[in-house]
């Protein structure tokens, strides 16, 4: 808890006088945890600061400055002499603090730890008014529950918002659209928030999987979570779980006995495994049908410089309006990456809903010329529909044994190239290993099996929002690589030289 909190409320060592939200290193912050580990607790807390406490960042202290409780209607009698280069703070002058969840009964998980902090605490005196639906504070502020039907509420400029359970706020149950309008809330006085959440269902494509997946920097996301190689099934392996994200709130003094945990899991397990994972395990997990669990695919995580003009074999898949297109490079000796291209270095992935609707084909036709010329490339493993033109053009131009029509609708050989690539991910003692890219992460995550005839798959979407693409380039690029080195390309030829006598 105390490491969430010195991030959430980190500073940027920049920060001007009198700034609010941009003050502050991360503007929003997401906190994944297993069922009682103390979220609601933890959440009333930070709500009893943001209420009345000195959580706005004032100036940088010259040294002497004093922080004095009463001038702020306290009479607790409390004092703070600041030190040369101490960020100094000072409380919001009218506070609005909302508590948001998908029901009422999941807003009284924050709640009703709250009004007994408050009601049996030191902040009795300054906040005396505590409603069953609403708590009063200084100044004219308030603290609110909300869900989705409190429409006017739901629009007002807060300062500081709890989205609590967000693994459960879906597009259906109209949650997504409450987590983005108290957003816009919260831009217009520079307020922050905060998402507790239960591990997720990554098929449903809630709003702590968006957060999590989101690639803006300025999120803090505090995911704790254990070694992916320990099988939950396994009682032994299970403790070893159990003890690693539930932490100190098991350890000594802690309130949440591990026992107990395992009797609830351990039944749980009977008929809903993944949901015992996501509950108890604080694992990402869709139960049946997942490809490739995302943290045994991190695992392999392992950027590193490929050096100048390096051999490698390349993944393509292209879509039109919808899904997404991109390239992956696989080395020979087993290194995947995506690489980047153009003046600025984008890398070599586009999301139609970036580029106005459709896929921008010259841009990618650019990115294909780059990569022939800063690359040895030795095959390209190019899907064709919707890319046709584009790949005869790519194979008359660079040579028909270099860009190869691969089409992965073929079921037999997309199964065995999906095989080739789950085995070399999770094989004990692999080789293979990749840039950490986000977007493949989040497309291998997504992945689910598709049965078909003879025991085989190919790759689906989980769910019509998640995309996949980056994952079948991933699968594309490493059929590609471990064809060429059947083929012998990984062989460096040595040159030939003739002399002839002077």
């Amino acid at each position: 808890m105390w490491t969430f909190l010195v991030h959430h409320y980190r500073l940027k060592p920049g920060a001007q006088q009198g700034q609010r939200a941009p003050a502050f290193a991360y503007r929003r912050s997401q906190l994944v945890r297993p069922q009682k580990w103390g979220k609601g607790p933890f959440s009333g807390a930070l709500i009893c600061g943001e209420g009345v406490g000195p959580v706005l960042f004032l100036d940088w202290a010259e040294g002497g400055e004093v922080y004095d409780c009463r001038d702020y209607g306290c009479g607790c009698g409390w004092l703070y002499e600041y030190e040369p280069g101490d960020p100094m703070g000072r409380p919001w002058p009218t506070p609005l603090i909302q508590i948001a969840a998908n029901s009422e009964d999941q807003t009284a998980n924050v709640y009703s730890a709250l009004q007994p902090m408050i009601e049996l605490g030191p902040l009795a005196e300054l906040i005396p008014d505590t409603g069953d639906t609403r708590i009063n504070l200084p100044g004219g502020g308030r603290i609110d529950p909300v869900t989705s039907r409190a429409r006017t509420r739901l629009g007002q400029r807060v300062t500081f918002v709890v989205q609590d359970e967000t693994g459960l706020w879906t597009v259906a149950s109209g949650m997504v659209q409450v987590a983005e309008t108290q957003r816009r809330g919260l831009a217009g006085m520079g307020g922050r928030s905060i998402e507790t959440t239960n591990a997720w269902d990554p098929s449903e494509d809630s709003v702590a999987q968006r957060t999590a997946e989101a690639r803006v920097k300025d999120i803090y996301r505090d995911h704790k979570l254990a070694d992916p190689r320990l099988q939950y099934t396994l009682k032994s392996d299970r403790r070893k779980i159990h003890r690693a994200v539930y932490g100190d709130s098991a350890g000594r003094g802690g309130w949440v006995d591990l026992d107990a945990i395992e009797g609830e899991a351990a039944e749980l397990i009977e008929k809903d495994i993944a949901q015992a994972e996501r509950f108890f395990g604080n694992r990402i997990t869709a139960g049946v049908g997942t490809w490739l669990e995302r943290p045994i695919w991190d695992l392999r995580a392992a950027p590193r410089d490929v050096g100048n003009k390096p051999r490698v074999v390349l993944g393509f898949d292209g879509s039109d309006v919808d899904d997404w297109t991109g390239f992956r490079a696989e080395t020979l000796d087993g290194y995947q990456f995506t690489p980047t291209y153009g003046p600025d270095n984008r890398p070599t992935i586009w999301n139609p809903a970036e580029w106005d609707g459709q896929v921008p084909r010259l841009e990618v036709e650019a990115a294909m010329d780059e990569l022939m010329t800063r690359y040895e490339v030795l095959r390209v493993y190019a899907d064709p529909p919707y890319w046709e033109t584009e790949i005869d053009t790519w194979a008359d131009r660079y040579g028909e044994q270099r860009v190869v029509r691969w089409y992965s609708n073929r079921v037999v050989q997309m199964h065995a190239a999906c095989e080739r690539l789950l085995t070399d991910v999770t094989k004990k003692d692999s080789t293979f290993r990749h840039d950490g890219c986000e977007v493949t992460g989040a497309h291998v995550a997504n992945a689910r099996k598709a049965a078909r005839t003879s025991g085989r798959y190919v790759l689906r979407k989980a769910s019509v929002a998640q995309k996949i693409d980056l994952a079948v380039v991933s699968v594309l690029a490493h059929e590609a690589a471990g064809d060429a080195i059947k083929a012998g390309l990984a062989q460096v030829k040595k040159r030939s030289y003739v002399y002839s006598g002077g």
